[in-house]
């Protein structure tokens, strides 16, 4: 039996080839598919977030509650630091193999550092931990809606238009990937773009972007060594601002 998350990839790479549409730069997307498939069997399970308390026991909620807190708690966290990753250099030179892909598609849902993931675990996912401990089933929860995560990521051009507030889309995503100057710095929602509306940086969708920029890994080395192989563009925040 195939996983959720393949059978959702499979569904939408299909989608993307009914659309007309490319599957982005795939051999290298699917090379980070194998770099986060052995990172699960080995260094990632020896990091684990924050299980020592919390401000909020979830136990103590209304199942429905438990679930509706945990996810927005998480998709804030995520929101956040992923503002960080667009202004913090170290993080731009890790975040920016996710940005590097020429067109981007479902499968560039995959496409990260290594290392990234291990940050989020004692940050983002460890400060959620802190808040909320989630229940069994708000960790279901989680998991499930984060499956979204390869629809926004789809080469689809599906725009929620006057609701793109709400959740997230292809096009909504498409805009924060978008290779266009005036477009860095905005759209960074995980799942709920009404997190951007309240802290900046909320755009609605329009027409179909170009996505990546000129250089991009080769093959797996690259993507393993990625942030110390040259510098890969400006982080987008520190341009808008005209920062270094």
């Amino acid at each position: 039996m195939l996983s959720p998350s393949i059978t959702v990839i499979i569904v939408l790479t299909l989608l993307e080839r009914r659309a007309g549409h490319s599957s982005g730069d795939w051999w290298i997307n699917l090379q980070s598919f194998a770099i986060s498939t052995a990172g699960a069997f080995s260094i990632y399970a020896w990091v684990k977030p924050w299980q020592a308390g919390s401000l909020i026991e979830g136990e103590a909620l209304p199942a429905w509650a438990g679930v509706v807190l945990f996810i927005l708690v998480q998709d804030l966290g995520e929101n956040l630091y992923h503002r960080l990753q667009h202004r913090i250099p170290i993080l731009w030179e890790m975040h920016s193999l996710h940005h590097s892909d020429p067109d981007m598609a479902v499968l560039t849902t995959y496409r990260h550092f290594w290392a990234d993931r291990l940050i989020k675990t004692v940050t983002v996912y460890s400060l959620a931990g802190m808040i909320i401990s989630p229940t069994p089933l708000a960790a279901m929860g989680y998991f499930a809606i984060s499956m979204w995560n390869f629809v926004a990521h789809a080469n689809l051009d599906w725009n929620f238009g006057k609701w793109s507030w709400a959740i997230n889309s292809p096009a909504y995503h498409r805009r924060h990937h978008s290779s266009a100057p005036e477009h860095y710095d905005s759209n960074f929602a995980a799942l709920f773009p009404f997190f951007d509306v309240l802290l900046g940086g909320y755009n609605v969708p329009s027409g179909r972007p170009e996505t990546g920029f000129e250089r991009r890994p080769h093959g797996l080395i690259d993507q393993l060594i990625w942030p110390f192989i040259g510098k890969h563009r400006k982080a987008p925040g520190a341009e808008v601002s005209g920062q270094a």
